[in-house]
C-alpha cells in the first residue's frame, strides 16, 4: 500500500504539476474520447502506456478475457459499450487482447477454474472459443493452441459487438471502426487484425517517424 501512496504523491509532484492544463480542461469541459478499448484486466496491460496516450483519450473496459458478453446479457461491459458509443460518440472501437493470459489458459483447460465460480460463470462464455481451438488448431502445440485462442478470443468479442444494434448501425453508416489487437508482452509488440487476408499481423508503420537515436545513447 505504502507503494501506492508515495505513487500519488510522486503523481501529484511531477506529472499533474506539468499537465495542469490538461486537468483542467478535463474536469471543465468534460470527456471526449475518440475511442473505445476493451482489453484484460491483467495488471500486465496498460492501455495508456501501450498507446501513449493522455488522460481523456481512451474510454477503457477492463474485464477478466477481454470479453464482450452478448447482447442479451446486461452488465457493466454492456453498459459501457452502449454509454461510450451513445453519450460519447467514440468513432472506433478496439479489442485488445494479450499473450500468457489467464484467462484464456482457462477457457482451454476448465479444470483449472474449479473453486472459482465467478470465474467459470463469465468465461463459459469462451467456451465458442475452445470450440474453435479443437477444430482448426488440435494439431498445434499447447503453446501454439493458446497464441491461437488469444487470438480468435479476440475475433469473437468483435463478433460480438456486431451484434449490438447501435454498433452496428454505426458501422453501416461508416460511423465507426473497429479493430482488433494481440499485445505480446515480452516483446511490446502490438499485432492487429487484417480483415482482408484474414490474420493477425504488424501493424502499419507511424504516421511520426521515431526520433533518431544516435550512437552511445
Amino acid at each position: 500500500m505504502q507503494k501506492l501512496v508515495d505513487g500519488v504523491h510522486a503523481f501529484q509532484a511531477k506529472y499533474f504539476a506539468t499537465h495542469k492544463s490538461l486537468f483542467r480542461n478535463l474536469a471543465e469541459r468534460g470527456q471526449h474520447p475518440e475511442t473505445l478499448f476493451i482489453t484484460c484486466s491483467d495488471s500486465r496491460v496498460v492501455p495508456n502506456l501501450i498507446t501513449s496516450t493522455e488522460p481523456g483519450d481512451l474510454f477503457i473496459v477492463r474485464n477478466v478475457g477481454n470479453v464482450v458478453p452478448h447482447v442479451t446479457v446486461p452488465g457493466g461491459t454492456a453498459a459501457a459499450i452502449e454509454y461510450a458509443v451513445e453519450v460519447l460518440k467514440v468513432t472506433s472501437v478496439i479489442v485488445c487482447g494479450h499473450t500468457h493470459c489467464g484467462a484464456v489458459n482457462a477457457i482451454l483447460n476448465p479444470e483449472t477454474m474449479d473453486g472459482l465460480p465467478f470465474v467459470k460463470r463469465w468465461l463459459a462464455q469462451g467456451e465458442r472459443v475452445r470450440a474453435i481451438v479443437a477444430e482448426r488448431y488440435s494439431h498445434l502445440d499447447e503453446a501454439g493452441k493458446m497464441l491461437a485462442a488469444v487470438s480468435e478470443n479476440v475475433l469473437v468479442q468483435l463478433e460480438n459487438l456486431r451484434a449490438f444494434p447501435n454498433i452496428a448501425d454505426r458501422l453501416e453508416r461508416g460511423e465507426l471502426a473497429m479493430s482488433g489487437w494481440v499485445y505480446e508482452i515480452a516483446s511490446g509488440d502490438v499485432f492487429e487484425f487484417d480483415p482482408v487476408i484474414g490474420q493477425f499481423g504488424p501493424m502499419s508503420p507511424p504516421s511520426i517517424p521515431p526520433p533518431k537515436v544516435w550512437p552511445g545513447v
